[in-house]
């Protein structure tokens, strides 16, 4: 016992110190280039698209689309920006094909041409549009410009407390085409702000956590099929529709998604899950990397996160005819919340960004920024590949055959999420998969594990320790995420026989520590409270207050409406420790959402629990000893922007 302690710290430390490193190394190997922006222009990107004569267009949330000319700064240092349209409701996305731009406003799909040649949109077509409510939430995405012409366009649910549809079309992927024929193509999206084709043209849709979605992830889609929100299906019986559930069946509380999509034709489950907080909070673009320059990772998809303001690395595999794979990290750093990529044609990768009302780690408000692919790769997991019994790792680089052969290196856990009504779910089911066996390739640039306790329908972890290639280089990103939705013919593995039991009971989402969330007036309070503070949210992440006053030994009764549409919380914390708190937040791992995101640190004193949208949480607590006492929402990201003082005398 002894011994497999000191190995699992001796573990941990490894992985902690080097995590450390991770930003500093990525930028050895992926440079990140500025592209400037003049003081004139709001450059918050919603879309990103070349002209076929290399020039940059750019659509911005605030309703204009600009060209850059020599985005790539080879004749000048500083690009040159023309604008080509304005006026647009909020676009999303661009598109270009045959000398003109296309873009999803709020309500249609519009086709811009400039007809006399002055740099100038004059043509304004619209080429399909859909009602709308007027619902702040009902964004709209695309077009994405398949091979054969045709367009795909996504519709943003309105937001209620919950998802609903409340026009037509919301919640699904359309397919239009350029003569204005809609036929509906999908549903079950939430929020589906990202699509993109892999390199043999299948689609792949992203979605971000809320009310029926535990995690965020991407997912493999043809005609026809369910992605999981029930809401769009209010439409499914509309003439043209490829779907026949019934949105009666589904209850507001399921399971496992993973179950319940069993014997249901065309309900498509993840095809790979980013967990929550570890891998990103908010997926916002899909790539494909199809050309030479990316190198050990050609063929595989580039994943972006808004709210992380990083790029993320998705490996996929079809076992039984469906799609699987896992996710890695790939390069944060990036200079605001990501929501755009496009490939540039010297194969450099154009990131656009925006973080209005969205936080994101990135602090500035908007950017565009270039990702340049080194031409020596770093020691990388190239792939990982599910076998019939456990996986097969192969790496971008020969790898020491003695570490990589020690099983105490390798640690997985397999957990999954609520399939649910509520916003976003716990880490739940969460379980040991033990590693038997490692087994290295003569070359050196494949380990196959043998592994027990692997489960269809959950997602597993794997983090490495210690490995590097024979001259020591260490590797990258030692960790990954594998789905599995299905396993090989002639597996081997018992999944059917394991059982785990749900999050343990002191995960409540709430912080380890009782005493400081109090629900319940204090007995001894009995002439009540002295003073009441009432908190909401307001747009842009923030509390509609970030001043409070209140004396020192004052007893006061804090309640938080939480009337935003995502989680947020409430902690009070002690004078200067705010960032150090909201970091300590962010680095919580697989276990946040449990604790509501309140580290176990001394530093916070009072806090509510981590609340749904749309509900309310009241503490109680004793006003501390005079001082400036920050208090922040400690959910991932909000921290940057969702904070105040109060102010004790």
């Amino acid at each position: 016992m002894v011994r497999c302690a000191i190995i699992a710290l001796l573990f941990i430390c490894a992985v902690n110190a080097f995590a450390q490193n991770v930003l500093e190394n990525e930028s050895k190997f992926y440079k990140i280039s500025t592209v400037p922006v003049p003081d004139s222009i709001m450059l918050e990107v919603g879309g990103l698209a070349f002209t076929d004569d290399d020039k940059l267009g750019v659509a911005t949330r605030r309703g204009e689309i600009w060209v850059i000319d020599d985005p790539y700064q080879k004749r000048s240092r500083t690009p040159r920006y023309s604008l080509f349209a304005s006026g647009l409701h909020e676009p999303l996305w661009l598109a270009y094909k045959k000398g003109a731009f296309y873009t999803t406003q709020r309500s249609e799909l519009t086709k811009m041409s400039d007809s006399n040649g002055d740099g100038l949109a004059d043509l304004f077509q619209t080429v399909y549009s859909w009602p709308i409510s007027g619902n702040y939430h009902e964004y709209s995405y695309g077009p994405l410009i398949l091979p054969n012409g045709e367009m795909l366009v996504t519709l943003n649910l309105s937001w209620v407390g919950r998802g609903e549809s409340l026009t037509k079309w919301r919640g699904w992927m359309l397919k239009i085409t350029e003569d204005g024929k809609m036929t509906p193509f999908a549903t079950g999206m939430r929020s589906p702000a990202a699509f993109g084709l892999n390199a043999y043209g299948d689609i792949f849709v992203a979605e971000n956590q809320g009310d029926w979605i535990g995690s965020g992830r991407i997912t493999h889609l043809n005609a026809g099929d369910f992605a999981g929100h029930p809401a769009g299906l209010k439409w499914a019986s509309e003439p043209g529709s490829p779907i026949d559930l019934e949105r009666s069946s589904f209850t507001d509380s399921i399971g496992i998604m993973y179950d319940y999509a069993m014997g249901k034709p065309h309900f498509k489950v993840p095809s790979i899950w980013f967990p929550h907080t570890v891998m990103g909070i908010s997926t916002s673009a899909i790539v494909s990397m199809d050309s030479e320059e990316a190198g050990p990772f050609k063929g595989q998809l580039l994943v972006g996160d808004q709210g992380h303001s990083k790029i993320m690395r998705a490996f996929l595999e079809k076992v039984n005819g469906q799609y699987q794979g896992a996710c890695f990290p790939f390069r944060e750093g990036f200079a605001s919340g990501i929501l755009r990529m496009a490939w540039g044609s010297d194969h450099s990768l154009f990131v656009g960004m925006t973080s209005r009302g969205w936080a994101s780690t990135g602090k500035e408000l908007f950017g565009l920024q270039r990702l340049i692919f080194p031409e020596q790769f770093p020691l990388e997991i190239k792939a990982m590949r599910i076998t019939t019994t456990g996986f097969e790792l192969e790496f971008t680089k020969p790898i020491d055959k003695a570490v990589a052969g020690a099983t105490e290196n390798y640690k997985m856990t397999g957990f999954t999420y609520s399939y649910h009504k509520k916003y976003g779910s716990p880490v739940i089911n969460s379980g040991n998969c033990h590693v038997e066996k490692a087994e290295i390739s003569e070359d050196g640039t494949k380990v196959k594990l043998t592994v027990n306790g692997l489960r269809a329908g959950y997602i597993h972890e794997l983090k490495i320790a210690n490995l590097a290639t024979p001259k020591g280089e260490k590797l990258l990103h030692p960790e990954a995420y594998y789905t599995i939705n299905s396993f090989p013919e002639g597996t081997s593995h018992t999944h059917h026989a394991m059982a785990h039991s749900q999050a343990p009971a002191s995960a409540t989402g709430c912080g380890t520590d009782p005493t400081k969330s109090i629900h319940e007036q204090p007995s001894e309070w009995k002439t009540g409270a002295d003073v009441t503070i009432n908190m909401a949210t307001k747009p842009g992440l923030k509390f509609d207050k970030e001043i409070l006053e209140v004396k020192a030994g004052s007893k006061v009764k804090l309640v938080f409406d939480n009337n935003d549409d995502m989680l947020h919380n409430l902690v009070v914390i002690t004078p200067g420790k705010g960032e150090e708190v909201g970091q300590l937040a962010m680095d919580m791992g697989l276990n946040g959402t449990n604790a509501g995101y309140i580290p176990d640190t001394k530093s916070v004193l009072f806090h509510t629990c981590l609340i749904q949208p749309e509900t309310s949480q009241t503490i109680y607590f004793t006003a501390p000893k005079p001082g400036d006492y920050p208090f922040i929402c400690s959910f991932p990201g909000h921290s940057f922007v969702m904070k105040g003082v109060m102010k004790v005398r």
